[in-house]
């Protein structure tokens, strides 16, 4: 073998190996950008309609409320408790792990902190024994995940955060009277948050707590509680469950057709909603 082949060889070799370091830099930059600073979710149904459509893609702040195992891939068992923690805060739109499997994730706004007493009357939010405020803004309506026509009036709803401001955003109303519209008043307990759907008659959220009964978030024994017909009851959520805060709508897709319909891309671009702030 010659010298010129076997610099050739050695060549070969390093700049295999400088290719093989730089795609595991990138995938470190990667998955500690995802873990620690921001991570993309898409919405796959509608319960945060008006406010998130169903194919909104959202970045999440994994700043906002600290670290927890949620926080990395694939949930790792070996990390408890959270650092850096923050408290949430009423009215943020919140992404968090379902309490009954951990390996899913929710998005909803948060209504209730820990001590706060929540509870739905005639379709209208009490927080603490005082009605929510909220604004008629006509009717609206919409077609969901399943094809379903979703048709009733959006409100705006000022939500009082605990400084003394408002968080002002939208909600779906389309009946008053069904259990779900006139719960009993839950005391929310501590390290734990209640949290609701925009579409609030859309929804599996804190309202329905079946199956809770053990458990830091556990309905106190004795109380009165919702259950969801499909077995999606939340219940209070654990503050540990958190895994960040919705901030931006980076881009919007109606995905009224399937994926390989590809030909229906550039008109199912939402445009509109690209860079659009979660309120």
């Amino acid at each position: 073998m010659n010298e010129d082949t076997q610099t050739e060889q050695t060549d070969g070799k390093e700049s295999l190996g400088a290719s093989i370091r730089q795609i595991l830099l990138w995938l470190i930059l990667v998955v500690a950008v995802r873990s620690l600073l921001v991570e993309p979710f898409n919405i796959p149904s509608a319960s945060m309609i008006p406010t998130l459509q169903v194919g909104d893609f959202v970045a999440v702040s994994k700043l906002s409320y600290g670290y927890s195992r949620y926080s990395f891939p694939f949930s790792p068992s070996f990390i408890s408790g959270r650092f850096f923690a923050s408290m949430p805060h009423r009215g943020d739109v919140a992404v968090f792990r379902f309490t009954k499997d951990t390996s899913v994730d929710y998005i909803k706004r948060i209504v209730g902190l820990p001590g706060d007493r929540v509870r739905m009357e005639q379709g209208r939010l009490f927080i603490n024994g005082k009605e929510v405020p909220r604004e008629d803004r006509g009717h609206y309506s919409v077609v969901d995940e399943r094809g379903y026509r979703l048709s009733g009036t959006r409100y705006r709803e000022m939500l009082p955060r605990e400084d003394g401001t408002v968080v002002a955003h939208d909600i779906l109303k389309m009946r008053d009277d069904d259990l779900a519209n006139n719960t009993p008043e839950y005391t929310v307990p501590r390290g734990c948050f209640f949290a609701m759907g925009d579409d609030r008659d859309d929804s599996s959220d804190s309202r329905f707590q079946g199956g809770h009964e053990s458990g830091t978030c556990a309905v106190p024994a004795g109380n009165d509680y919702l259950t969801d017909s499909g077995g999606h009851d939340l219940g209070f959520v654990p503050i540990d469950n958190l895994v960040g805060r919705a901030k931006i709508i980076l881009f919007s897709v109606d995905m009224r057709h399937p994926t390989w319909q590809f030909w229906y891309w550039p008109v199912e671009i939402r445009w509109g909603r690209f860079l659009h702030g979660v309120d």
